[in-house]
């Protein structure tokens, strides 16, 4: 299991690699509009919709056609986003889901399938400011939560979602959290890593809401996480499919990427 996980990682990397260093954005756009395919298809899954892959087939169409089309400012969409995860989807980890059947779980597949469109939709808009600018912002979500885990392990004491992950401490996230601090605060003294989402947030920002606004970062990343875990919870799935072996889904990887990205958008000035 670990032999394939750390397979299936490395090829993973070696995809991301070479699409970024293609610098084609032609290439870009297919492989996101894949990948986005395979997550409104698990999406669809999760929430009993039936027939979910033309639907899927269709919605990896529409947002290459979108990202290929004439530059927009998605900026109004990063904030409806933003919007839903903090009136909707962050309440429900303590209020739980609707039930799938009738109006209100129409309602809510439609405000999901918002939400995932509006994280691609903000990767693709913060690529155009830089690959590594927008390398820079995933790596925020990466950082807190390998900080999470190794944190966990060796002192998580207190449950921080027992019903919905259980395997989650609060030790864990402060640990993750404060990595990310520590980490991008350093970073942003290297001359080579001027470019990064956390060297130019500190530019524009300055250190006081540069802290406030990581630590936002880190804490919409763990409702990510959480919020598709009691999907899966709800859904009776332990993974959101088995597509990327010993990860489960596509989902499993950018569950907290969907409230954050936006968020990033939201703090992106276009160069």
């Amino acid at each position: 299991m670990l032999r394939q996980r750390v397979l299936t990682a490395i090829a993973l990397l070696a995809l991301l690699a070479i699409v970024l260093g293609s610098q084609s954005l032609l290439a870009f756009r297919i492989t996101l509009s894949v990948f986005f395919a395979a997550a409104v298809w698990e999406g669809l899954r999760l929430l009993d919709v039936p027939k979910p892959l033309p639907v899927a087939v269709m919605g990896g169409i529409f947002l290459l056609i979108l990202a290929s089309g004439p530059s927009w400012n998605w900026k109004p969409l990063a904030t409806l986003c933003a919007l839903i995860w903090a009136i909707r989807f962050f309440p429900a980890l303590k209020l739980g889901l609707p039930r799938l059947q009738g109006a209100r779980g129409l309602l809510f597949v439609f405000v999901f399938m918002i939400a995932l469109l509006g994280c691609f939709v903000s990767i693709a808009a913060v690529f155009e400011h830089s690959p590594v600018y927008l390398v820079s912002a995933m790596a925020i979500v990466w950082v807190a939560d390998i900080g999470a885990y190794f944190v966990g392990r060796k002192f998580g004491r207190r449950k921080l979602a027992p019903e919905i992950s259980p395997g989650k401490t609060w030790e864990g996230a402060i640990g993750g959290w404060l990595a990310v601090l520590v980490l991008f605060a350093a970073s942003v003294f290297i001359p080579s890593l001027s470019d990064t989402f956390a060297a130019q947030l500190l530019l524009q920002r300055g250190w006081p809401l540069w802290i406030i606004i990581m630590s936002i970062l880190v804490a919409a990343s763990v409702i990510g996480d959480l919020f598709e875990s009691l999907m899966k919870r709800r859904a009776g799935m332990k993974d959101s499919s088995q597509l990327l072996p010993g990860h489960g889904g596509v989902l499993d990887r950018i569950d907290a990427l969907i409230p954050v990205m936006p968020l990033v958008l939201l703090m992106t000035t276009q160069s």
